[in-house]
């Protein structure tokens, strides 16, 4: 088991509607595992407005019913140092060739709404509120982070923690 840190310094995110649409590049943050068979587990998932004025940011937690394909991984970084290297490690990313839909029927898992003017939202799993995500196909192999329709998302940085099992 090893833990992981996957952070995004500053983007802004585009209010996507729910169902049906496929996210826009540089407007999520996902997640999605190793292999077929990679199993993992958030931990943590915080946010932190970055926005010059008032901004109302309805930010989401959800599934996949399209994972993303061909995807431009960002950065993870082990928590632990004496980490070893996962010969299929899960990837961190904000782009792709095929872009992630939200499902309709996975679809949000958590509603993280903040004003991304200074203002921060941290979610922390507790001992019986861990999500988890299986694989790299659909439809639990991704777990996405984007705005939902409504209010006016604002420049925001996020991290992500997660172990791999």
């Amino acid at each position: 088991m090893a833990r992981w840190a996957a952070v995004v310094p500053t983007w802004t995110p585009t209010a996507t509607a729910d169902h049906a649409t496929a996210l826009v590049d540089g407007s999520h943050h996902t997640i999605q595992g190793g292999s077929s068979t990679q199993r993992g587990e958030l931990r943590e998932v915080y946010l932190g407005g970055q926005a010059s004025a008032s901004s109302v940011s309805i930010m989401v937690l959800g599934r996949t019913t399209t994972v993303g394909g061909t995807l431009t991984a960002l950065r993870l970084a082990a928590l632990d140092p004496s980490t070893a290297a996962l010969a299929a490690p899960p990837v961190s990313y904000q782009t792709a060739t095929t872009d992630p839909t939200r499902s309709v029927t996975l679809g949000m898992l958590l509603n993280l709404s903040f004003n991304a003017f200074g203002g921060i939202v941290r979610w922390y799993a507790g001992p019986d509120e861990v999500i988890s995500y299986l694989g790299n196909v659909t439809p639990l192999a991704e777990l996405s982070l984007n705005a939902f329709t409504g209010g006016s998302p604002g420049l925001l940085g996020s991290n992500i923690v997660f172990e791999t099992l």
